[in-house]
């Protein structure tokens, strides 16, 4: 994996900025960052050759599009071989109930966030991905209550001062 580019303090507002709103105008960037239009658009450019921007999203709300479970699903699998591996990679990768999933270190083998519409459905998604193909010893699932801080975005390697 290549260093990281060298950030100035421009740069970790200008970030700051758009992973929490990326529908901002340049001129808004701007002027919240003391640069002009161009040079915010010529630091985006930059940021996003370097890998730091890897892609503008729309987040959407779960909840209005009738997906009201959200699941934290820790999982260890049957055995420890690239193989079995592969083929849960591949499965959590191949659904789209898959919101996140992390390899991890310890008791567990992978962390899994997934959103259904309710409980009964997500019984039958984890029918479906823990239990049918038998690549899974065992999961436990974490339903949530209420999403605290939800969202794509990474906290900056350093502090930043409020624009």
């Amino acid at each position: 994996m290549p260093a990281p580019p060298a950030l100035d303090e421009t740069d970790h507002l200008l970030l700051d900025l758009v992973q929490r709103d990326a529908t901002r105008p340049l001129h808004e960037l701007g002027d919240r960052v003391g640069l002009s239009p161009s040079a915010v658009q010529r630091r985006l450019t930059r940021l996003r050759a370097a890998g730091v921007i890897r892609a503008q999203v729309a987040v959407l709300d779960p909840r209005a599009l009738g997906l009201g479970l959200t699941a934290v699903v820790l999982v260890e699998l049957v055995e420890d071989g690239p193989g079995q591996d592969a083929a849960f990679r591949e499965r959590m990768l191949a659904e789209p109930a898959v919101q996140q999933c992390y390899s991890v270190v310890g008791q567990w083998d992978y962390v899994v966030v997934l959103v259904t519409a309710d409980l009964a459905a997500y019984r039958e998604m984890s029918r479906r991905l823990f239990v049918e193909e038998e690549l899974v010893r065992r999961y436990e699932t974490l339903p949530t209550y209420e999403a605290v801080k939800p969202g794509p975005a990474p906290a900056l390697p350093r502090p930043l001062p409020r624009p």
